[in-house]
């Protein structure tokens, strides 16, 4: 490298990509939440026969704030190590990941394709998992802040999948 070290994103920028990405996932999927703000969605969501491991409305709403917030520390984490194609993979996989969760919401909630929703959330699970184990060689605070998320969204997958086989004609 001739000398010179090549450097990450300065703490601005990567906090302000983070809080960015952040963001803008809270306002998808604000956007599609079944509460008393979108009644269409509300009303659909609550006719739906769900198993009885589904957690309370109130548990969606205090998990994913942090499991996403997790996560930013972690791209940004990421966004502060020197550019490789390893720590370049993990940030894209941290961005992909980050936008399909609020694909998600729209799969699920405003399109009501549950079948496609389980599909996504299977693909993120995988994804999320991938970043974990890429990030690992490069960040392992990084790798660590998004093992939660892997793990909530496996049991979205499995809950999805549920709600789906329950609710074969939507």
């Amino acid at each position: 490298m001739n000398g010179k070290t090549k450097t990450g994103l300065s703490p601005w920028m990567a906090g302000g990509v983070a809080a960015a990405v952040l963001g803008l996932s809270a306002l998808v999927g604000r956007r599609n939440v079944p509460d008393p703000s979108h009644p269409r969605i509300r009303h659909w969501y609550r006719r739906l026969d769900k198993p009885g491991f589904t957690p309370p409305d109130k548990v969606f709403g205090a998990v994913w704030p942090v499991l996403e917030s997790l996560a930013a520390v972690g791209g940004y984490r990421l966004l502060r190590q020197p550019s490789s194609p390893r720590r370049d993979t993990a940030v894209a996989l941290w961005l992909g990941n980050s936008a399909m969760i609020g694909g998600w919401t729209e799969l699920f909630f405003r399109e009501r394709r549950i079948g496609t929703s389980t599909a996504a959330a299977g693909t993120m699970a995988a994804g999320t998992a991938a970043l974990a184990a890429t990030a690992w060689k490069i960040d392992r605070p990084a790798a660590l802040s998004v093992v939660p998320l892997a793990a909530w969204l496996g049991f979205a997958t499995v809950l999805a999948g549920e709600v789906w086989r329950r609710n074969p004609q939507t």
